[in-house]
């Protein structure tokens, strides 16, 4: 048996110029949090994260709901843990088995005042909070909710040798914005029911770059820590391009060329090569509707440049093209209507599907 990843989220600082959602701080709360399993085992424990906290973190206590099943969650024995700064902590094993496809729902009670919260800022998730010590409580009082996850960056399940986990990695369209909240129906979910064997667990950041840092660390410096860190992966999937091409403009700074996002894409594969995994690219989605200062004109021609490069060379293993399956066939730099979540840069639940069936099963191999 193995201990491996049947859950993954990708966490931001709250201390970063460009947020989508406000941070936030705690102070005698219960957070109770979705946490939608990619794969199962015969046992599991909770990652906790406070990677971006200025202050230690304190957590009165802890429980993770498991069908109509609630267990306390431990840390060497103890219910109460403070985690340093800049640090993480992994709950004591839970001897309960879990599946892919459902659902662990954690309760934290963080009893002290808060640092600004490191999280995952658009999950397509709602996180409830409630004054108190509720962790035990079916349901929240007088809930508040936000969607984000806080201090929480994974689950690990004791899964059989020789399971094999790909990764998600890049930025929104894994993320999952533009699906329903709540209901699962990100491109990584999809793909994970296409899945005869092994599963995917998405490292997506919304506004994430591949090589620059706005929202999260950009996509090459990040690499070691959401990729090559995972026990038993065996490939990556990529997607990135959209947050290279369109921030630039809205941030005052130099468009990028596509000679450094093929440079980038160069390293990342060689650098996925030298660790011993496969990686399939997908190419860079269309974003022709999101407005004049995110699409600019150069920036969608560097676009089609990069997308012609990423069809043809033969850095990847395999390729994905996304932007072929999701495009207008009349206006191709914009996403098919059908398919569009309304902002003309992110994919509806149908959108979500069409991408991951774009993906080639044998490509995976898991």
């Amino acid at each position: 048996m193995i201990w491996t990843a049947g859950f993954r989220t990708a966490v931001i600082s709250p201390y970063e110029r460009l947020q989508f959602s406000a941070p936030r701080r705690f102070a005698d709360q219960t957070v109770r949090q979705v946490l939608h399993l990619a794969g199962g085992g015969d046992a599991f424990r909770v990652r906790l994260t406070n990677r971006y906290g200025r202050t230690p973190l304190t957590i009165g206590a802890a429980t993770a709901g498991v069908g109509h099943r609630q267990v306390t969650l431990t840390f060497d024995g103890a219910e109460h843990r403070v985690v340093p700064a800049g640090e993480e902590a992994v709950t004591d094993p839970v001897d309960v088995s879990v599946r892919g496809g459902s659902d662990l729902v954690v309760s934290l009670y963080l009893p002290e005042r808060t640092d600004l919260a490191t999280h995952s800022h658009r999950p397509t998730e709602i996180a409830r909070i409630a004054d108190g010590n509720h962790v035990t409580s079916p349901v929240l009082p007088g809930t508040e909710q936000a969607e984000a996850r806080f201090y929480l960056s994974g689950v690990d399940v004791l899964a059989p040798q020789g399971t094999s986990i790909a990764v998600a990695f890049g930025d929104s369209w894994f993320e999952g914005v533009g699906t329903t909240i709540g209901a699962n129906r990100r491109s990584v979910d999809v793909l994970n029911r296409r899945l005869r064997h092994g599963w995917v667990v998405n490292q997506g950041i919304a506004g994430n770059r591949l090589l620059r840092d706005t929202v999260g660390e950009h996509g090459l410096a990040r690499f070691d820590r959401d990729v090559l860190s995972i026990a038993a992966v065996s490939h990556v999937l990529v997607h990135f391009g959209i947050n290279d091409l369109g921030l630039p403009a809205m941030l005052g700074e130099p468009p990028v060329s596509a000679a450094a996002l093929v440079d980038g894409f160069t390293t990342l594969a060689a650098r996925a090569h030298t660790a011993g995994l496969r990686i399939v690219a997908a190419t860079i989605g269309s974003f022709a509707g999101a407005g004049p200062e995110i699409s600019t004109p150069a920036g969608l021609a560097t676009r089609r440049e990069v997308n012609d490069w990423i069809r043809t060379t033969d850095v990847f293993d395999a390729v994905v093209d996304v932007a072929q399956a999701v495009a207008s066939p009349h206006a191709p730099d914009h996403i098919h209507p059908a398919l569009d979540s309304g902002d003309g840069m992110h994919l509806n639940d149908k959108g979500a599907e069409v991408m991951a069936a774009a993906v080639d099963l044998d490509d995976l191999a898991l």
